[in-house]
């Protein structure tokens, strides 16, 4: 066996169905106290123009509403018991406020042969860090969302919280009642954007440690075709809070490249929510990278709601120290016909903790689905954990699906082998580590972004490796 090789995963069809998710009675009590962000919110609203739309007023208060209702969500919710969100929920994050950032500073984050660029530094844009293309082609309206929204008449004139509404996400409905700019791209039927477009969110705290609230808004029409990078970064060393949510819609036809990473600060605590609507024979192709940050967590779904879509879900994530990455991904299998693949790989040392909860629902009228879900994790040191939970939920009865979890450790008579040719132990377990991570780097089909994640990891894999020294088999 290679020892990017994981021990033998069970790989079966599932016949069980999953509870349903309790009822807002039966929701156990919310932690930590609300009232900073109350307090925060007020001030903010009250500082705010008075020149802004009622309607958009009326839907941060309605947001804000819902969050205290929702409360931040305790362990003692099956969705949250192996993440503690004590930390984000006691202590008091005032929002960030505009920072001044040059190009050298933001260049470890940006990528050669992506030109077209949008820049906001603590949630705010700015203009003079990005470079939107003047060629885009006809129909591509690409900009900041914050100066869109102001300029629309009602609610109606927009789908923001249409996919990712704020019914049932504490943090969703965090984003929303703070929401105040972000990134909003709206794309014409049958148009196709040759070129990628990044859309980098920095956080650069003062003295403080601040929270920001970015946004991403994708509406991509029918038969039209776009690849999107989206980094979340932060000055290194500072604490600070990242509450982000993206929203994609994809009309029939419709083609979505999404590559999303996180090289947040490693003191920093980031919460994602990733929501995909997918209509009729369009295709959703996502890789998610969470590569560093002191609590990371990531909840991706993905609803196929027309007949003949097609997703790859794929995400590597690493976790060295304390750190805790917390991956949960839905893929909702609406209609017939549909697939999905997905491949979720964690690499874990020192004391850390990995959590993926992976859920595929197959509903009545999807006969003829064929989804595939994969998670495996590496562990570095006998201190590092991983809680793997994958999750069948089949209401069809002509469909195809598995589901598999391994967990292992270093092959010790690989590295006796590499060893043997002439390697190190840090060089021998580096090379299985990458061998064992490298096939989903190399699933990103932009040539500038793969370089430059496996820069990223090969230096965070040296820095741990070089920690564990020369002890046999890279376990502490």
């Amino acid at each position: 066996m290679s020892g990017a090789d994981m021990p033998h995963a069970s790989e079966s069809p599932a016949t069980s169905l999953a509870a349903a998710s309790p009822g807002r009675a039966e929701r156990p009590a919310p932690i930590g106290q609300t009232t900073a962000y109350a307090a925060e919110w007020e001030r903010t609203e009250a500082a705010r123009a008075a020149g802004q739309p009622a309607w958009l007023r009326a839907a941060r208060r309605q947001a804000f509403d819902r969050f205290l209702d929702l409360g931040f969500p305790g362990t003692r919710l099956e969705e949250w018991r192996f993440t503690n969100v004590a930390p984000i929920a006691e202590s008091r994050f005032p929002l960030a406020e505009p920072a001044h950032l040059t190009a050298a500073d933001i260049e470890p984050w940006t990528f050669a042969d992506v030109a077209i660029r949008l820049v906001f530094v603590n949630g705010y844009y700015a203009p003079a860090l990005s470079t939107p293309a003047a060629s885009l082609p006809h129909g591509v309206s690409l900009g900041p969302l914050g100066p869109a929204l102001h300029h629309l008449a009602t609610a109606g004139d927009t789908s923001l919280a249409r996919v990712a509404p704020v019914d049932g996400h504490a943090f969703t409905a965090l984003n929303t009642a703070f929401l105040a700019d972000g990134a909003s791209l709206t794309i014409a039927p049958h148009v196709a954007i040759e070129q990628p477009i990044q859309v980098l969110f920095v956080s650069s705290p003062d003295q403080r440690a601040t929270m920001s609230h970015p946004r991403l808004l994708v509406e991509a029409g029918a038969d039209s075709q776009a690849r999107i990078v989206e980094v979340y970064a932060g000055t290194p060393g500072t604490m600070y809070f990242t509450n982000a949510v993206t929203e994609v819609s994809l009309g029939e036809h419709a083609v979505v490249e999404h590559c999303r990473i996180q090289l947040e600060s490693d003191a920093a605590f980031h919460v994602g929510v990733v929501q995909v609507e997918a209509a009729r024979s369009s295709a959703f192709r996502a890789q998610t990278f969470a590569l560093s940050g002191a609590l990371l967590r990531n909840d991706i779904t993905v609803r196929m709601a027309g007949e003949g879509v097609d997703c790859v879900l794929n995400g590597l994530y690493l976790a060295m120290a304390q750190q805790l990455v917390d991956n949960h991904t839905t893929i909702d299998h609406a209609m017939p016909h549909g697939t999905s693949l997905e491949i979720f790989k964690g690499v874990l040392g020192g004391r850390s903790r990995g959590v993926f909860n992976g859920k595929i629902i197959v509903r009545q009228d999807a006969q003829q689905t064929d989804a595939k879900q994969t998670n495996r994790a590496l562990l570095l040191t006998d201190q590092a954990m991983i809680d793997t939970k994958p999750q069948l939920e089949i209401f069809a009865n002509d469909v195809k699906c598995t589901h598999g979890a391994a967990i292992g450790q270093l092959d010790d008579d690989a590295i006796f082998y590499l060893r043997s040719r002439g390697l190190g132990a840090q060089e021998a377990r580096a090379v299985l580590i990458h061998a064992f991570a490298g096939d989903l780097v190399d699933g990103v089909r932009i040539p500038g972004v793969q370089t430059r994640l496996r820069d990223i990891l090969s230096e965070r894999l040296t820095r741990e490796l070089s920690r564990l020294g020369e002890t046999a088999g890279g376990r502490a």
